[in-house]
């Protein structure tokens, strides 16, 4: 249970930290790598970029580039901080193997060797299952307890051991979900601001600049490429630990529901051996 508070605190830490530091380092980079004046004609960021020069392009998306740029790299790193924790959470060797080895011990009533198992895996799984076999036992042994009541003990250990572990392998998803649609729609918001930037400067100058129109909107598109690709790798990155999750939890329900399978057909073996 300590383990899984540390964590927990760990990755809120890690999320109020690593924010606002993104953020930093984007807005850094934009003025300094993007806005360096060899990026433009005549040395000077005011002008047009230099032709084929991407950096200088980019920096012309204006301040919302920044923006978009940080939510990138909340979306890479967020993802690879979710990766190391469910990798660890999976344990050691494949979930549907482990699930398999748990369900044949328990058909051959090995208790231990079912908890063996559970140690030997290291996982979200592994603990939670071996929390359900220790109480699993104890139910066993206590013979003065009907068999739904032990059927609601084993279920009730399940069902907190399970409160504790999958809320951590959670934590952060709902940082990557929310940049999957933020990222979209404040890109859409730098290319409309941009696009009304280069039609105002296009009226002003008094004569149609088909060159400076199209710069401008290249430049105002600049916002959409880059929120654009920060939310199809936001969607991509959500939907896989999601499908992870959904599979550790399927597994422990699985485990669970055989657990408590096994205790009823001995208990009524018990019954009926009695009545005999």
């Amino acid at each position: 249970m300590t383990t899984e508070v540390s964590n927990s605190k760990f990755s809120s830490v890690f999320a109020f930290i690593a924010i606002p530091v993104l953020i930093i380092i984007s807005y850094i980079f934009y003025f300094v790598v993007l806005g360096d004046g060899s990026n433009f004609v005549g040395n000077d960021p005011n002008n047009h970029p230099l032709p084929g020069n991407y950096f200088g392009i980019i920096y012309k998306g204006g301040l919302i580039v920044p923006m978009l740029m940080a939510f990138l790299l909340m979306v890479i790193t967020f993802s690879t901080e979710r990766l190391i924790t469910v990798s660890k959470a999976s344990g050691n060797g494949s979930i549907t193997k482990f699930v398999h080895t748990i369900k044949t011990s328990l058909a051959l009533n090995d208790i231990n060797g079912a908890i063996a198992a559970c140690d030997k895996q290291q996982g979200s799984v592994g603990n939670v299952i071996k929390a359900v076999l220790e109480r699993y036992k104890l139910v066993i042994k206590a013979g003065d307890l009907q068999r739904d009541q032990k059927a609601a003990a084993v279920q009730k250990e399940l069902e907190e051991a399970t409160a504790l572990e999958l809320p951590m392998l959670e934590k952060n998803l709902t940082i990557i979900a929310t940049l999957a649609s933020v990222a979209t729609l404040v890109g859409l918001l730098g290319t409309v601001v941009g696009m009304i930037k280069a039609f105002a400067a296009l009226a002003t100058a008094g004569s149609p600049d088909a060159v400076a129109l199209a710069n401008g909107i290249s430049e105002a598109l600049i916002n959409t490429a880059l929120g654009i690709a920060s939310s199809a790798l936001a969607i991509i990155s959500y939907n896989y630990f999601t499908s992870k999750i959904d599979t550790l939890t399927y597994g422990i329900d699985e485990i669970g529901f055989t657990i408590v399978q096994t205790m009823n057909t001995q208990s009524s073996a018990q019954t009926t051996a009695s009545l005999n």
